[in-house]
């Protein structure tokens, strides 16, 4: 089973991470990082939704009993189990768990890069940007503390106080830039519909088993739920016995894809408004790498300019921006997204496939663009290395290499997107009777793989 932190993420598909490429010689002078934020607690609407499933399955288990039903081959901990989460009143806020993984994120960065990190800290040197949502915010303190650790004269830890800026969440175009899009809005609100009709025939297949295993009448609401437990079982209390343990290894990787299904659609390459609208980080992260340029070769002084740009936010910010660099995908899909063309829906298991949301923007995912000055190359003297949760990813703009030369990485991956402005992209009306002829033909194309199912209604969307 795959989990939700990069850092224990398994199975991850072949040729998807590379080895470094980078010349001895090259030295890194500039970092972007874009992080999601660590590991949080469910969300208020999701811990009623485990508070429902507890009173369901109370009635199920009832409903069993006075049946006469054979309860030998029920799990014992469904007998009286409750949400590890009842009566919370608030949710969504970065745990424990989550502080650990982006402190260690800090450290392993300074350390992979300490040519960058030798500098005393200016918050105009090493700017951190964080979302107004307090998980990112806090993902951005935790991440700093492991980052300066040592530096500063505060507590037996030596630790020092640094800034954390925020945009208004009415306003922040570059790491919230799905809630300032009005046409985004409209695309999704047209497509979750779409998105559940493609989940449903996985949901209802499963449910069927279910009920034929365990001789509970489960519906696809109870499914839902219960693996939706499984998630947060697995990724938040470290239990894989429990609610993961009610589905077969092959449910399991449906379940998964029909969730990946559902991120393509709405977030990801499904349509390219859904990246598009990332445009101002985009253009952001290669202003960033123009100025460091122009500062070595106007050899600007130690600590009078920028060394990396940290942005902290959430998956609607990581998956985007990992689409506008093209990653996870081959090159004859790269060519396609350039077109503003929809992709094929990644394949159904047990086929293979690179766009897995657990790798994708699990917790504490990230994206690292390395600027480096490479003096003793002929062909380019600057380069870009883009990491994907700390891995050299190849980038299918610039040959398959993890590496490319700035100015072709501008042409091959900035150009094509920057072209749009995010306004035009945004706020000017669009039409998506498109959009949904595209996808009336996806689901044509998967009708048949699975049993037929019945017209109940599912809200399972997926938070990330």
């Amino acid at each position: 089973m795959s989990l939700c932190r990069y850092d224990v993420v398994k199975d991850i598909p072949d040729n998807l991470y590379v080895p470094s490429s980078i010349p001895d010689q090259c030295s890194p002078i500039h970092l972007n990082l874009v992080a999601r934020h660590g590991t949080r607690a469910p969300t208020k609407k999701k811990m009623r939704e485990l508070e429902a499933l507890s009173l369901r399955l109370g009635i199920l288990l009832q409903n069993a009993k006075e049946q006469k039903v054979s309860l030998q081959k029920l799990p014992s901990w469904l007998w009286g189990w409750k949400s590890p989460w009842e009566g919370k009143v608030k949710g969504g806020e970065l745990i424990s768990q989550g502080e650990e993984e982006m402190y260690n994120l800090g450290i392993r960065i300074r350390e992979s890069f300490s040519q960058l990190f030798s500098e005393e800290y200016h918050p105009d040197v090493y700017p951190i940007k964080a979302t107004q949502i307090p998980r990112a915010s806090a993902s951005a303190v935790a991440f700093g503390i492991g980052l300066f650790r040592g530096r500063g004269n505060l507590g037996p830890g030596r630790q020092r106080a640094f800034a954390v800026t925020s945009e208004s969440r009415a306003s922040d175009i570059l790491l919230r830039f799905h809630d300032c899009c009005q046409n985004y809005k409209a695309f999704r609100k047209s497509q979750e519909p779409v998105a559940d009709k493609l989940k449903k025939p996985v949901l209802e297949e499963i449910t069927h088993a279910l009920v034929k295993r365990y001789e509970l009448n489960f519906t696809r609401q109870d499914t839902s739920s219960l693996w939706f437990l499984c998630k947060q079982e697995v990724s938040l209390l470290n239990i894989t016995d429990r609610a993961c343990a009610l589905f077969s290894p092959s449910e399991v990787s449906s379940l998964e894809w029909a969730d990946d299904i559902e991120m393509f659609v709405l977030k990801g390459y499904g349509n390219s408004l859904n990246y598009r609208m990332g445009v101002p980080l985009l253009e952001d992260v290669i202003q960033s790498m123009e100025q460091a340029i122009k500062a070595l070769e106007e050899e600007h002084a130690p600590g009078s300019y920028e060394k990396a740009r940290l942005r902290f936010a959430h998956a609607e910010t990581l998956v985007p921006f990992s689409c506008l660099l093209g990653l996870f995908l081959d090159r004859p899909e790269f060519e396609l997204i350039q077109r503003a063309q929809p992709l094929q829906l990644p394949p159904k298991p047990p086929q293979r496939r690179k766009w897995r949301g657990s790798i994708v923007a699990p917790f504490g995912g990230n994206n690292i663009l390395v600027l480096y000055s490479c003096p003793a190359n002929n062909a380019s003297k600057y380069f870009v290395q883009v990491l994907h949760n700390e891995h050299p990813v190849p980038m299918p703009g610039c040959d398959d290499s993890d590496i490319c030369p700035f100015e072709v990485f501008k042409e091959k991956v900035g150009t094509p997107h920057l072209k749009h402005k995010y306004n035009a992209i945004c706020n000017v009306k669009m039409e998506f009777s498109e959009h949904k002829s595209l996808f009336s033909k996806l689901l044509k194309m998967l009708r048949g793989l699975f049993l037929p199912s019945n017209d109940e209604t599912l809200s399972n969307k997926v938070e990330l």
